[in-house]
């Protein structure tokens, strides 16, 4: 039988001569996906002409990209370093036609920022004000998301920037801590030691809790992990949220005593929706960090806040951007 190498017909050059390249964006959403069915209700196409696409490309690609069977869904090695280089590719496609749009003396490029619920940092908001002030015709989205989804976006080029939670750091990105900040132990108007003075770390066993569903001691905020478990408040956790506003919601309404960063708990706390209970000295720290991906074009825009961004961080001691 006749090799593929040998026959051409899978000769890198043929490859990128004939290759269509919606059927790596069909790809991508396939990669996503659940199932075939899924993709196709993304992709707002039917199923026959979405499995129509994925069995051209693995014939182009000279590849099976995706095993499935009944109850069996999942991408192939080959799959998985596809996936990879469609999420690229495409990302440099949709820059490149924004880049077009945008060719312009006066700046006017739109800036798509991720970021982690509830980000409390006046330093950035200074950076945000001052460039909407000098480039007023530029647009800015800001969606929440989790810390890892956030940089999902920015590692698939379909975000400018995150402002979020860091793990692990990914070689392809660029970070750079914006603020460090701490986290105490909360409880609400509705729980039994709301208001009390006198309390030690000894009096929040056995309570409930609630958290992040990154409060997991191999994850971001393994730190606040070890306080729960110093607490005692680690066996009994009644709400779970990956967005700060819910989980501050479940502590205001009683449902357990819970983490949140103690600057942006402060107003609460004067107002009496809020009470600090233990511990209050050793908090744990945590830091926020702007991540970027240098691989991806920007306009003009992104450009200059994110030039902004990075040099008030250079002009700014880490001591000026610590909230506690």
């Amino acid at each position: 039988m006749e090799s593929m190498e040998a026959d051409g017909r899978f000769a890198p050059e043929r490859i990128a001569r004939e290759l269509d390249w919606n059927l790596l964006r069909t790809f991508v959403v396939l990669a996503e996906s659940h199932s075939i069915t899924e993709a196709a209700q993304q992709l707002r196409l039917k199923q026959p002409s979405v499995s129509a696409a994925l069995k051209k490309l693995e014939d182009r690609i000279g590849r099976k990209l995706i095993d499935r069977s009944p109850g069996h869904y999942q991408l192939t090695d080959a799959g998985r370093l596809l996936y990879r280089e469609a999420l690229d590719i495409n990302g440099s496609i949709l820059r490149l036609s924004t880049l077009m749009r945008e060719l312009t003396d006066e700046v006017q490029g739109h800036v798509k920022i991720v970021m982690a619920s509830h980000v409390v940092c006046p330093l950035f908001d200074e950076v945000l004000a001052d460039f909407h002030l000098a480039h007023p015709k530029a647009t800015l989205s800001i969606d929440v998301r989790t810390s890892a989804a956030a940089i999902a976006e920015v590692a698939a080029k379909r975000a400018s920037f995150a402002l979020c939670l860091v793990r692990d750091h990914n070689p392809k990105l660029e970070y750079r801590r914006l603020y460090r900040e701490f986290f105490g132990l909360f409880c609400g108007p509705r729980h039994p030691l709301f208001g009390r003075k006198d309390l030690k770390l000894s009096d929040l066993a056995g309570h409930s809790s609630v958290s992040f569903e990154t409060d997991r001691l191999h994850d971001v905020l393994k730190p606040v992990t070890v306080m729960r478990a110093q607490a005692e408040l680690g066996d009994k956790v009644t709400g779970l949220s990956s967005h700060l506003e819910e989980v501050h919601r479940m502590i205001v309404a009683g449902v357990g005593i819970g983490p949140l960063p103690v600057h942006v708990a402060a107003r609460d706390v004067r107002d009496g929706q809020l009470w600090q209970v233990p511990p209050y000295d050793d908090l744990p720290a945590i830091d926020v960090h702007v991540v970027w991906n240098r691989h991806a074009a920007k306009n003009r825009a992104e450009e200059l806040l994110i030039d902004g961004l990075l040099e008030a961080i250079a002009a700014t001691p880490i001591e000026q951007r610590t909230y506690r």
